[in-house]
């Protein structure tokens, strides 16, 4: 296992207006399907999404695999009687059949050795009309770049063909932050990260990567301990194809019934 508080969006950390955007947009969009639900958080970091969360669940429980992630959540949500943290394999959940409403995987899909394995572990401790919540990089947006420690990044067709193969007889595709109509200053910026990406010059560390942000989107602003209402605008995401390749956005959510 690696030091996954290298690759982790920690309370600290310095981040683009886009990158606070997007942690928003994830947390807003599970928000509303957690009203009086116990919640599964799976690889949930720092926990950077549990308070939110919380504010509209019956309870909510945050799991990762390391415990370095895990003593910043700790230490926040000290006293926090709704909110419970575990260290946990996303391979094999730790808990009884049944046990939530609503499990939620925000990019740590591609951490996965065995994702499949994990959406029948997912399918288990679900009740009957309960959801799976997955966000993740389009690995098909032109200007993807991989993490490290990655294993596998799914396409639209492949994330809805991983739900319904293991037992989600019902899922849907959104789309969210849509690729916009470059600039040129965009154009040269994309063209200098692909050559950056080919000739592995992109920092492989959250913190070593805060340089670059600078570089091509000025100034950055600290990721906050917790997510907070307000803190970026929304647009729900879109409703996507299962069928076709999808480059038109950044980021895939996929949400299967059980």
């Amino acid at each position: 296992m690696g030091d996954y508080t290298t690759v982790t969006e920690l309370p600290g950390h310095k981040g683009s207006r886009e990158q606070l955007e997007r942690l928003f947009h994830r947390y807003h969009f599970a928000s509303q399907f957690c009203e009086g639900k116990d919640v599964l958080e799976v690889a949930c970091g720092a926990g950077i999404g549990l308070g939110y969360l919380a504010k509209k669940a019956k309870k909510i429980v945050g799991g990762d695999i390391d415990e370095n992630n895990l003593k910043f959540a700790y230490e926040y949500y000290k006293g926090r009687k709704n909110i419970e943290l575990k260290i946990l394999d996303a391979h094999h959940l730790p808990f009884e059949d049944n046990s939530f409403d609503v499990v939620i995987l925000y990019e740590a899909i591609y951490y996965l050795a065995e994702p499949e394995k994990f959406v029948k572990e997912v399918k288990r401790v679900l009740r009957n009309q309960g959801m799976l919540i997955i966000c993740t990089a389009n690995k098909d947006w032109p200007d993807f770049n991989p993490s490290p420690y990655s294993y596998k990044y799914f396409s639209a067709q492949e994330l809805f063909n991983l739900l319904r193969a293991n037992g989600f007889a019902e899922a849907k595709l959104f789309g969210g932050c849509r690729v916009k109509n470059k600039t040129i200053k965009d154009k040269i910026a994309s063209f200098i990260k692909k050559i950056a990406v080919n000739l592995h010059l992109i920092p492989k560390t959250m913190k070593g990567k805060e340089f670059l942000k600078r570089v091509f989107f000025g100034r950055l602003a600290p990721i906050p301990p917790e997510i907070y209402e307000g803190m970026a605008e929304y647009s729900p995401p879109v409703i996507i194809s299962a069928n076709l390749p999808n480059y038109e956005y950044k980021v895939l959510y996929a949400v299967g019934y059980k």
